[in-house]
């Protein structure tokens, strides 16, 4: 059995050979806090490819697909957050040029909402994405948690507290530039460790043919492609991960940081493609922990990754399976932790003038802060899914009407408001988890399907309505004048913002 004590101290030495990694390489290239939250048009092809692979792939790989695939409809479902997943990557391969060339010298989805639309919006946008990309975290914590829970009996709070500590060492440091280039090393890593974890627990099985039949005499309908459950499951994760990615300011950074559009372009698009299998290979293991009769109680079906792997496997390969969950871990943290601070960082300024080293010494602030809050949460052991969709719902009913005054010039502050609040009410009064604390009995059976669906008709809608009615104008061009780089002179101090009408 493998032990508490010599899988973190194996685990810590890991995270410190990281640490260490990243402060060196980000040692003299922090001078200015425009420095310290980006990196922009600094990176080619492979290296931002690697980072928005390993940023995307965060520990909830190997817990939410596998999760749908034991209780949300089977291999359709784990199909289904493939498809979200690798579409949310694809999109910004269209909105990212788009947002480059608006806003050549912006830094975050806030600024851009502040300069479009103006203060409600703005903070209505601020709210949500921290709230999202805050919960993103946690649930980072939570699975990590969980899993050393089961393969060595780690306490939740150990964990939380050694991931947490050791990323916030160098990203507090090197900021951006620091965490791009550890995911640059750990996407090398992680590959190869997924992909020889999945073959060698399926040979420990007995191989594909004894694990299908294995699942077929236990649990058929999971394996049934085109299965109803899963259907209304990919639909609605589909909506959920690519509105959720959409105000991910993760994704804001690095479409900045890439040296070309060109390199904007492909680097995302060839993430997609990547994504998918991985997301696949590792859902399959929710099917197959039912099959095995591992899932025997509800908390269950979102380790069903690691109960597999624990049940056939010898201690040595689960130990490398634990590095390579703490590994996804910290290629997300590692990112959601600069990427919360850059969003306040950059909207300090319209709160308090601050100097470049004030700005600076804040952004690092606010990451200890972050980095503090989502270790507390994270040990507190919540559903891994449960909190991904909830962070899902408050971006779905966002995302369009935010957007949409990408492209239209109708587009105004009162109406996409209007429409962001209106879907994220209709989401809540039909999400089953609000509906367990709201008294809304009056209305039909609550649905995820309805939900997150709803969020998003009800939102896209009204923001095209409201644009139309309104019948006003904004110059997008004014965009590239209202935004521009922190240590330009007169920025820190600039207020002006969009249509606040």
């Amino acid at each position: 059995m493998v032990t508490t004590t010599a899988l973190l101290g194996l685990l810590v030495a890991v995270l410190v050979v990281f640490a260490a990694f990243g402060a060196w390489y980000a040692r003299g290239r922090i001078e200015t806090v425009e420095d310290y939250i980006t990196a922009r048009n600094s990176t080619g092809g492979g290296a931002l490819t690697a980072t928005v692979v390993a940023s995307s792939m965060g520990a909830w790989i190997l817990f939410s697909p596998a999760e749908a695939g034991a209780a949300f409809g089977g291999i359709t479902a784990v199909a289904g957050y493939a498809a979200g997943s690798a579409l949310a990557l694809a999109a910004f391969a269209v909105v990212g040029p788009r947002i480059r060339t608006l806003l050549p010298a912006g830094h975050s989805l806030t600024e851009y909402a502040y300069a479009r639309y103006g203060p409600i919006m703005y903070g209505y946008v601020l709210l949500v994405s921290v709230a999202y990309m805050f919960v993103f975290l946690a649930a980072e914590f939570t699975g990590i948690a969980s899993a050393l829970s089961l393969i060595a009996g780690v306490p939740d709070w150990q964990t939380a507290a050694v991931v947490g500590g050791t990323v916030l060492l160098y990203t507090g440091y090197g900021g951006l530039r620091a965490s791009m280039v550890t995911d640059t090393v750990q996407t090398a890593l992680i590959l190869p460790l997924l992909i020889v974890s999945v073959v060698v627990t399926l040979l420990a099985l007995g191989g594909t043919d004894a694990v299908h039949a294995t699942v077929v005499d236990a649990a058929p309908e999971l394996l049934t492609l085109g299965a109803p459950s899963g259907l209304e499951f990919g639909a609605y994760v589909v909506v959920a991960i690519v509105g959720a990615e959409m105000l991910n300011q993760a994704w804001w950074q690095r479409v900045y940081a890439a040296s070309d559009e060109g390199t904007l372009r492909r680097s995302f698009l060839v993430a997609a493609v990547a994504v998918v299998p991985m997301v696949f290979l590792a859902g399959v293991f929710g099917p197959v922990a039912v099959g095995l009769g591992l899932v025997e109680a509800p908390g269950d079906a979102s380790v069903s990754f690691f109960l597999v792997v624990t049940e056939v496997l010898p201690d040595t390969a689960v130990i490398a399976v634990a590095v390579l969950a703490v590994l996804l871990v910290v290629s997300s943290a590692d990112t959601l932790f600069n990427a919360i601070a850059s969003v306040v960082t950059v909207d300090l300024p319209r709160i308090v003038d601050l100097s470049d080293a004030g700005l600076t010494a804040a952004a690092r602030a606010v990451t200890v802060v972050v980095a503090a809050a989502a270790t507390v949460v994270g040990a507190q052991g919540y559903s891994v899914l449960t909190l991904f969709l909830l962070a899902d719902l408050l971006a779905a009913a966002t995302f369009v009407p935010l957007l949409y005054g990408l492209y239209s010039q109708r587009a105004w502050s009162g109406g996409v408001a209007t429409a962001s609040a209106t879907g994220l009410v209709v989401g809540l009064a039909f999400f089953p988890p609000a509906r367990a604390v709201l008294p809304l009995s009056a209305l039909p059976a609550a649905s995820y399907f309805v939900s997150f669906v709803g969020a998003a008709v009800v939102s896209t809608g009204l923001a095209a309505v409201t644009a139309r009615l309104g019948n006003r104008r904004y110059d997008l061009d004014r965009l590239d004048r209202d935004v521009r780089r922190l240590d330009d002179d007169g920025a820190l101090a600039d207020g002006h913002g969009g249509d606040r009408r």
